[in-house]
């Protein structure tokens, strides 16, 4: 009965804190001070990548934070994405306070809606984990900033479109070449981000490679599928094979708001474009809303939950 009684209460109450190991708490007092209990930071990897955004980061990647990232990453103590997810939504706003253009705050910036855009993890790795981790951390971000006034949303706009190595072994040129031309921006997603605010984030940044891939990847111009023509609705283009590419008959504004439930299931959103497309005409992103009129996104800044200590350098910020 003891041994019920205590596999009950770990259903129902925390078994442990996910940064020292102190029972009966997700996250306890101190923790949460090493978490977010200081003002966000800018951040810079040496050597820094070439298209590495403007980064700021809660917390170093040390001690309890490591751990708590560690254990919602890799262990599944998903009730660390609320706290873990405030730390991110702290370097939010720390990012768009400094970014150009902006006055007051983040509330005054212009532009359209602020996209939180999670760099996504490879498919295998979700397999594995049961979940992404980036992305989940994004949703409860996103819903601080929203209790705040802070008008966010999270679109996964971003997927890998070639096989990409484990990166724990590699340095920070290895990963460069790794990532190089790994991500895209999936189909339907280049107007919403050409009609809004766009922040990359992500739970952690020691190189600044995924960061820097994934600012090519947004900022990179690309063709859309325009307005179908009537008769070209009825099928799809001819030899077109159904696992050719990414895409979906759902709009854009169902994509941003669905994500959490497909994250849920640990997938990532992966169909038929080329079936839907038809004989459509093409456009380049950015040409509406308050992208640039070159068809170039731009990323206002990144925001990570923790960095390397390395990149907290005094003589860089």
């Amino acid at each position: 009965m003891r041994d019920w009684w205590r596999d009950l209460n770990d259903l129902v109450l925390p078994a442990e804190c996910g940064g020292c190991g102190r029972p009966r708490t997700v996250l306890c007092a101190r923790c949460r001070t090493a978490l977010s209990g200081a003002a966000p930071r800018r951040v810079r990897p040496v050597p820094e990548p070439p298209g590495l955004p403007s980064v700021h980061a809660a917390a170093r990647y040390a001690d309890e934070v490591r751990a708590a990232l560690l254990a919602h990453k890799e262990r599944g103590v998903l009730s660390l994405a609320g706290p873990l997810g405030a730390a991110l939504a702290k370097a939010v706003r720390a990012g768009l306070a400094s970014a150009p253009g902006s006055r007051a705050g983040p509330q005054d910036a212009p532009g359209g809606p602020l996209f939180l855009v999670p760099v996504p993890s490879a498919r295998r790795a979700v397999r594995a984990r049961g979940h992404d981790p980036a992305r989940r951390i994004a949703y409860a971000a996103a819903g601080e900033l929203r209790r705040a006034g802070v008008p966010a949303r999270v679109l996964p706009a971003l997927r890998q479109r070639r096989h990409v190595a484990d990166q724990s072994g590699l340095n920070s040129r290895q990963r460069l070449a790794n990532l190089d031309g790994a991500l895209t921006v999936a189909p339907g997603c280049g107007r919403l981000l050409a009609g809004g605010r766009v922040v990359l984030v992500d739970d952690l940044m020691t190189t600044g490679a995924s960061l820097a891939e994934a600012a090519r990847a947004v900022r990179t111009p690309r063709v859309e599928p325009g307005p179908a023509r009537p008769e070209a609705e009825p099928g799809p283009v001819s030899g077109a094979r159904a696992d050719s590419g990414a895409g979906s008959s759902i709009s854009g504004a169902a994509f941003v708001y669905l994500g959490e439930s497909w994250e849920r299931r640990g997938e990532q959103w992966n169909g038929p474009a080329r079936r839907r497309m038809g004989r459509r005409s093409g456009r380049p992103t950015g040409a509406v809303g308050p992208g640039r009129a070159d068809g170039i996104i731009d990323v206002m800044c990144a925001a990570v939950v923790a960095a390397s200590p390395d990149a907290f350098g005094m003589h860089r910020n």
